[in-house]
């Protein structure tokens, strides 16, 4: 089952904001043995995100969609399922709990537009604010939020998917980076720890001695997939900074 991305908005397209949805999906999926197939970048424009959202509901493939559920007039992502999928929108019961129990009397009159959803959608729980998502198919939309985003699709891997988990044996991996102190680097260390939390880590300083001179060995050790994504990112990282690799 093929697996693609729809992230949307005019934010991106501008430039007034980086993505970081297909990086991070990305990620997710090597996590669990899994590859993203394709990947699209929409504005904010109705007609366009109907149109690619009826091509994927019109496939076999599992389709994670990024930004546009919220409750202002810029937020087209909930009405454009509905109209691909040639259905009515209509209040979640269960959206509208985790709404109302959110904001109180506050959930009126506008929050409460964001459980809205098309018709014979199931949600996605939020972690962060309760603001669910919504599944319609195999197609899940979640918000542009990067903090609420990136867990929503986890679950929906984990909860709906876990047969696509391709379980491969780990295998560690490592780099040499000639003239580095660890010092130097700690930031660096703890910012791929932070970003590669399923992988295990590791740093082993070595000192120049006879014609070997000094460097640091990186590893990491996992999954296939995340561990070539996270050593392909550490090398660029230090070539950056300016220290050979070997």
């Amino acid at each position: 089952m093929h697996v693609g991305a729809l992230i949307i908005g005019d934010e991106l397209l501008s430039g007034k904001r980086q993505d970081k949805h297909l990086a991070a999906l990305i990620r997710i999926l090597a996590e669990r043995g899994m590859k993203l197939a394709w990947a699209e970048y929409l504005g904010d424009v109705p007609a366009r995100i109907e149109d690619a959202m009826r091509r994927a509901l019109q496939s076999d493939e599992l389709v994670f969609s990024f930004g546009g559920i919220g409750a202002t007039p810029d937020d087209h992502t909930r009405q454009a399922v509905a109209a691909a999928a040639r259905v009515e929108l209509a209040l979640h019961p269960e959206a509208r709990s985790l709404i109302e129990e959110r904001f109180g009397d506050e959930a009126y009159p506008h929050r409460i537009h964001m459980g809205e959803f098309p018709v014979g959608s199931r949600i996605i729980p939020n972690p962060v604010n309760q603001i669910p998502g919504f599944s319609y198919g195999d197609l899940h939309c979640v918000p542009g939020f990067p903090s609420m985003a990136w867990p929503m699709v986890g679950w929906v891997l984990d909860t709906h998917y876990s047969q696509l988990k391709n379980e491969q044996p780990d295998v560690e991996r490592s780099l040499r980076a000639v003239g580095a102190r660890e010092g130097d680097l700690i930031e660096l260390m703890q910012y791929f720890v932070a970003r590669y939390p399923s992988l295990r880590f590791s740093s082993l300083p070595s000192f120049a001695h006879d014609d070997v001179p000094g460097h640091i060995e990186f590893g990491f050790s996992g999954p296939p997939g995340l561990v070539e994504l996270a050593l392909s990112e550490l090398s660029k990282a230090l070539e950056m900074r300016g220290y050979p690799l070997a």
